[in-house]
């Protein structure tokens, strides 16, 4: 074939599927170079043997305050009102953690978070729960019995105190460097398919806005790894996904089919372009979806106790209860990673009216998240399936009193708790503290990527050794494996 004819048979190709197959692209991003990440995967050395095939990601977006979920802190309640140098306890503030762990983007002198001095009482009261005796607060009464199958990660921190904490927490940098692939990406990156008509990252529920986008993107590793956002309408659940009016199933399937034997005539004469070959995969993936992701997100196939079970007959939570649902959904059909926003960008940002704003938040996730732990259990997929719960940082024990407030709580990056329950997960287990105030992550503290590394761990792969030529990673970019709370 001459350069013109190859030239010919590309725009060809393009034109086809500008008019009326674009959605290949989403499949192209989804799995573009089955080939070249099975190489990746190959050329990984494991970690360990893998002890999870795949990951719900939970993310709550806003900053949950992590003294009125999962870490309560009965000394606030004590010392209500006072300031921190009027307590027993050493000032938070003047402690060399403050700053080793807080990258304003504005100047100190003018940025007043994380500072306050009057403490805050918590705004819920607490129990022990279960045969482990964790702390939760009332707030979680279906969590709460879930307690003794969860590790609670209490000493977490992170450096961004403004929202860009979201990404930070999927990539592990802050704003001001330069962005990493997320979590979800690396995984796609290191790990092969075990469904090849599905993508290996589903998204549900996000990104929250545009400028989240970077935590499912992959950035260098190429489009082919970063998260595949799907909608719960089984009708559409790929943008661009439908045929258009009037083209029926066999006129794409011809479609495809001609595009399929351009693109091999093309290979012939470039038998080296490894995008070549992907493309050729894309285009085979994106016909298969059509018909297995619509059968993914269909959630009337489920029985109408398994629906009761995730809220989807209440109106508070049935948003949260498809969309871990639908993640069930996924990992059962090979998913790999399935990223989910249960609740919508900034909701748990508590500056002001934190009681009634958690109350109502905490209600809306906490059937649909002890559901998804139940019927983990119950499916035999706890010990396939590894949960993760988090959120981009905690709030603080000072009072906000910026315009006045008298209601809330501020940004806080210098600790917080996640949890994480499943596939290699020790149960009924709390590692980490922060102070008696809920000021500081104490001890050997977890950066965000610590969390990446775990989750990597797990699945198998040597974290530390995910490596792109020509981009060199950080000690920072890699964590390290919180070891204490796996099996």
């Amino acid at each position: 074939m001459h350069r013109s004819e190859t030239a010919t048979a590309v725009s060809r190709r393009q034109h086809l599927a500008d008019s009326g197959m674009g959605f290949t692209g989403l499949a192209m991003g989804a799995m573009l170079a089955g080939e070249s990440s099975v190489q990746a995967a190959e050329s990984t050395p494991p970690a360990a043997l893998p002890r999870a095939k795949s990951v719900i990601w939970v993310f709550l977006s806003g900053g949950y305050s992590h003294m009125e979920t999962f870490d309560p802190k009965p000394a606030l309640n004590r010392y209500a009102g006072k300031t921190y140098s009027e307590t027993p306890f050493p000032n938070p503030v003047e402690s060399p953690l403050h700053k080793e762990r807080f990258r304003s983007v504005p100047s100190a002198e003018i940025n007043v978070r994380d500072v306050y001095p009057t403490i805050y009482p918590m705004q819920v009261g607490f129990e022990r729960h279960g045969e482990s005796g964790i702390a939760v607060t009332d707030w979680w009464p279906h969590l709460s019995r879930c307690v003794d199958d969860i590790s609670f990660v209490r000493n977490m921190w992170t450096t961004d105190n403004d929202h860009a904490a979201e990404n930070q927490i999927h990539t592990g940098r802050h704003r001001l460097d330069e962005t990493q692939p997320s979590i979800g990406a690396w995984c796609s990156y290191g790990l092969g398919n075990l469904n090849e008509n599905l993508p290996r990252f589903v998204v549900l529920g996000g990104p929250t806005r545009t400028d989240t986008r970077e935590s499912i993107d992959s950035y260098y590793l190429g489009p082919q790894f970063a998260g595949v956002p799907l909608q719960l309408d089984p009708a559409n659940p790929l943008k661009f996904g439908v045929r258009q009016p009037g083209h029926t199933a066999e006129q794409q399937a011809r479609e495809f089919a001609l595009l399929n034997s351009l693109n091999r005539l093309t290979a012939e004469q470039y038998p080296r372009d490894q995008q070549l070959q992907a493309r050729i995969q894309s285009y085979e993936l994106a016909f298969r979806m059509q018909s297995a992701v619509p059968d993914a997100v269909s959630l009337q196939d489920e029985t109408q106790e398994t629906q009761q079970l995730y809220g989807l007959d209440d109106s508070a939570t049935q948003v949260a209860g498809q969309r871990l649902l639908a993640a069930r959904r996924m990992v059962e059909r090979g998913v790999r990673f399935v990223q989910v926003f249960p609740s919508a960008y900034g909701t748990w940002d508590s500056h002001q009216k934190l009681q009634e704003n958690h109350s109502k938040m905490c209600r809306s996730i906490d059937q649909p998240i002890a559901g998804l732990l139940q019927d983990l259990k119950r499916r035999g997929l706890m010990d396939e399936v590894t949960v993760v719960f988090c959120t981009e940082f905690g709030r603080t024990p000072g009072l906000e009193e910026r315009s006045g407030g008298t209601t809330g709580r501020d940004h806080h990056p210098n600790g917080f708790t996640v949890w994480l329950a499943g596939a290699g997960i020790r149960r009924g287990y709390v590692h980490g503290e922060t102070d008696e105030l809920g000021y500081h992550a104490l001890g050997d503290a977890h950066y965000v990527t610590d969390l990446h590394a775990t989750v990597l761990h797990l699945l198998g792969l040597n974290g530390a050794a995910l490596e792109i030529p020509g981009r060199r990673r950080l000690d920072i970019d890699r964590g390290r494996v919180i070891s204490d709370i796996l099996t």
